[in-house]
């Protein structure tokens, strides 16, 4: 039997993020994964999803300047986008395995089941350690309906060869958002089924609103305060029933949430603790077993589950085993983004935030649409939510095509507590996006 310093459960970013640097640390280091290297984000999520989004994008920069100059785009030539797709995820799993073991760091494949809070199975290997985390993320959930054997998921989506006439997405969260822009800037008739009428919860409700219009613009139809209870076959098509609705497409993304990957780690066996959004941790990310650790999207947390978010936790993770005296983990600013035309992007205190204790916080609502960066792409909308505090900025939510940066800026402003004059001294390049900062504080 081995026996190793530490064992990572799921090589994903949370997982291999703490690999690395326990490894740094000068630990003996072994990575159990059951199936992909390197986690969802690389091989069939973000980075996938964001060369298909580069597609997106060059046709809807052409099309805003239909008129002027050019010629509006109507499809993108999908199986050569899918293609070009497949350069970036065929080899990455192989060969970032082989990275991981070129460091030193040990690689398992299989799925583990702890044994007890000491000792875990792996693949047909029983294997010990002093301490583990758990980073085994999450996976899409697909309601028990009748005909759920008719719904695909974004990672069907992301491996499309051929792109279907008509698409329709279950859920109005990012996921179904960010697809849904895809799809329709590629050629497809898109429609968006979601069972209330708040989509996007996460972010401010006016700016959503805008958003949704500016989808249906573009054509994409929205279908709230529906349930749906049946798919079915019909021909060469399905049918969606639910509560005085019906409808025929040709494919249905489920995108209504995730679950996370808890069910066959056997924690019952460790004495860690888990409900149904994830595994229970304290303020400095051990369960209730004290040690093992969890990061993550495996983990129940109220910051929201993303890549970058995952990334930090796993270094936290590794640093408390390294260094027990660490002090709690303590979270920056998150930035989350959903890439869809246009982009919205969050960071900081919420408007629903603010409003709720309108003695300490100040919200301004500034109109971007006349400025000259977005004029010059003749962008239709760009407008941003602002949540001060004492003056300083505290928060923020954009949508426009050049949110997904703009929203990083405005992160490093929040979290380093830069102020106006602060910025009055420095001189950058313009007309960018960045210069415009200055204006927003």
């Amino acid at each position: 039997m081995e026996k190793y310093d530490v064992v990572i459960i799921g090589a994903g970013p949370g997982g291999f993020t703490a690999a690395y640097a326990l490894n740094k640390g000068n630990k003996r280091v072994a990575i159990v994964e059951e199936d992909l290297w390197g986690g969802t984000c690389p091989n069939r999520g973000c980075d996938p999803k964001k060369i298909f989004v580069s597609g997106m994008e060059a046709v809807e920069r052409i099309n805003q300047l239909a008129g002027k100059g050019f010629i509006p785009v109507n499809s993108i030539r999908w199986p050569e986008l899918a293609a070009f797709k497949r350069t970036f995820t065929d080899s990455f799993s192989g060969s970032f395995r082989k990275k991981l073991q070129n460091r030193g760091i040990e690689t398992i494949e299989g799925t583990a089941k702890f044994l007890n809070s000491k000792q875990i199975q792996a693949g047909k290997q029983v294997i010990e350690a002093d301490a583990f985390i758990i980073a085994t993320g999450q996976r899409p959930g697909i309601p028990d309906i009748e005909g759920k054997e008719f719904l695909k998921t974004s990672t069907d989506f992301l491996d499309l060869e051929n792109l279907p006439a008509r698409i329709t997405f279950l859920g109005a969260g990012y996921i179904s958002f960010e697809l849904a822009s895809i799809a329709n800037a590629a050629g497809s008739k898109v429609t968006i089924i979601h069972h209330n009428d708040r989509p996007l919860k996460g972010f401010d409700g006016d700016l959503v609103s805008d958003m949704v219009e500016a989808f249906k613009e573009k054509g994409i139809r929205f279908v709230f305060n529906t349930d749906i209870r049946k798919v079915s076959r019909r021909g060469g098509q399905l049918l969606l029933t639910g509560s005085e609705y019906s409808e025929t497409t040709d494919y249905i993304v489920c995108a209504t949430g995730r679950i996370p990957n808890i069910e066959k780690l056997g924690l019952e066996n460790a004495g860690v603790e888990s409900g149904r959004r994830g595994i229970l941790v304290n303020g400095y990310l051990q369960t209730s077993n004290p040690a093992i650790f969890a990061c993550g999207d495996v983990v129940d947390k109220k910051q929201p589950k993303l890549t970058p978010v995952a990334t930090f936790e796993g270094n936290y993770a590794a640093g408390k085993i390294l260094d027990a005296s660490l002090a709690g983990i303590s979270y920056p600013p998150v930035v989350s983004i959903v890439y869809g035309s246009p982009k919205l992007a969050g960071v900081g205190i919420t408007v629903s935030e603010a409003k709720s204790a309108p003695e300490k916080y100040e919200i301004r609502d500034i109109d971007m649409t006349g400025w000259f960066n977005y004029r010059r792409m003749n962008e239709p909308v760009s407008r941003a939510r602002l949540v001060y505090e004492n003056g300083q900025l505290r928060g923020a939510c954009i949508l426009n095509n050049e949110a997904d940066d703009l929203v990083n800026y405005l992160a490093i402003l929040i979290e380093k507590g830069i102020t106006r004059e602060e910025m009055g001294h420095m001189i950058l390049g313009s007309p960018t996006i960045a210069a415009d900062l200055r204006h927003l504080l």
